[in-house]
């Protein structure tokens, strides 16, 4: 046994209480219970545990506390519960992250989902847990070498960056995502998958991430039939890990999939506590509960390393107007779009490059490099306004110099933003400048004739 595990063990065994405050169920209602002699022993968000008659035990959450007693939410159906049974107060939520996590997968209580047994670290650290004090952290750190065009170019990604990837369903967010975590430059990659279908966990660890992955991947995972307790557990756990190993110093990259469960789960626990819905269904709280989350990420403090983070939104129909979205688009440093019509044509990633924007730039990049960015991005531009005319036969050559252009780079750039060179910024670079400058000879060489 290696004294980390030792130490470990050590750490559990003095965790272990004798005497914990006990009280008893009420009333249960729904989904929730009611619970009387613990009233001033406890807080909201701690956890309780219900010891059921003949069926096991059950976790809660404390949403309301008053006089006359508490409302708790069970973590699943309150099948078995009846008045009188005895309830354990657990305090707030916790895990004990370590080093031992990584190239694990586990649920948001820490506890191993791939049949391998595991301990827990030296240090616990709360679930609902505040940043780093805003004065004291940093800027953005280097930019990250990812091996996709795309983000090494017109869409870089730095230390300590949090970009929304907004997509809809089926256009290769989880492709992208997993690309991310193999190739990204970081020491560190944490995933949070919450509400994935259960089918889809194994296809993305074994398959999708695979061992490359999973080498420098903790991953925590909560099943879309898991309760909503359990997937707003799970982005709050993925969140902590990630801080732990920036307070140790790493480079940690956080994929978080996806911020929309995230929010779904946080509605139902905040109807349950009696809030009213506000937002398009969601309740006003959601705002804030998002916020914090995204907060956490970001430069570290002092000599902590950074978390660099990617969350993803669900957008049905590209609605970028809809509630979560739009309350991303406010708090991130940026915002990636993928989009189906791309997709359906065979470009992935499909990201649509005048859609999305790196708030890093232009300090990510140096003057040559802004000016090749300037100079593609106009050229996506022109292209997209004429494309309707040049699709129908409209258009014709020699009207407009810099439409012109943009149709002899459109194909040249299709096949630059769908490769993975795995080269780093550099080279794609360099490949971006190759392009630009045959679509303009060639233009002059028309010209000339």
């Amino acid at each position: 046994m290696t004294r980390s595990q030792l130490q470990a063990m050590t750490r559990s065994l003095d965790d272990l209480q004798v005497v914990r405050p006990i009280g008893r169920v009420a009333a249960v209602q729904g989904g929730t219970v009611q619970v009387t002699g613990l009233s001033n022993q406890v807080a909201i968000g701690d956890t309780l545990r219900i010891a059921r008659r003949g069926r096991g035990w059950l976790d809660a959450e404390i949403l309301n506390v008053s006089e006359t007693g508490l409302v708790a939410l069970t973590d699943g159906t309150p099948d078995g519960v009846t008045k009188g049974d005895r309830v354990i107060a657990r305090g707030a939520a916790r895990i004990a992250p370590s080093s031992a996590l990584i190239g694990r997968v586990i649920d948001p209580m820490g506890l191993p989902l791939d049949g391998a047994p595991l301990l827990p670290g030296e240090q616990d650290r709360q679930l609902a847990a505040s940043p780093p004090p805003a004065a004291t952290r940093g800027g953005f750190g280097t930019r990250l070498e990812t091996g996709i065009n795309l983000f090494d170019t017109l869409l870089p990604i730095v230390r300590g960056q949090r970009l929304g990837l907004f997509a809809g369903s089926g256009v290769g967010k989880s492709h992208l995502l997993s690309d991310l975590a193999k190739s990204c430059d970081a020491d560190v990659v944490v995933l949070g998958l919450v509400g994935e279908r259960g089918r889809e966990l194994g296809e993305f660890v074994n398959h999708v991430l695979g061992p490359d992955g999973m080498k420098r991947s903790v991953v925590v995972a909560a099943t879309s039939d898991r309760s909503a307790l359990q997937r707003r557990r799970c982005a709050q756990t993925a969140m902590t890990i990630a801080e732990h190993f920036r307070d140790d110093g790493a480079q940690v990259l956080l994929l978080l999939d996806s911020i929309t469960r995230f929010a779904e789960a946080h509605r139902e626990v905040a109807i349950a506590a009696g809030e009213l819905p506000a937002m398009r269904g969601f309740p006003a709280s959601v705002a804030h509960s998002i916020m914090s989350l995204c907060e956490r990420a970001g430069p570290g403090a002092g000599d902590t390393g950074d978390i660099t983070a990617i969350f993803s939104v669900l957008v049905a129909g590209s609605d970028m107007e809809e509630p979560i979205a739009d309350i991303l688009r406010g708090v991130l440093d940026g915002h990636v779009v993928l989009d189906r019509k791309i997709a359906e044509r065979g470009r992935f990633p499909a990201i649509d490059v005048g859609r999305s924007v790196s708030r890093s730039l232009p300090e990510a990049a140096n003057d040559k490099e802004n000016a090749l960015i300037k100079e593609t991005r106009k050229l996506l531009a022109s292209y997209a306004q004429a494309e309707t005319l040049i699709q129908a036969g409209l258009y014709r050559e020699g009207s407009d110099s810099v439409i012109d252009q943009s149709v002899r780079a459109q194909e040249p750039l299709e096949s630059f933003f769908s490769e993975t060179s795995g080269r780093g910024s550099t080279e794609a670079f360099r490949q971006l400048a190759l392009i630009l400058r045959r679509a303009s000879s060639q233009g002059s060489s028309a010209q000339r004739r």
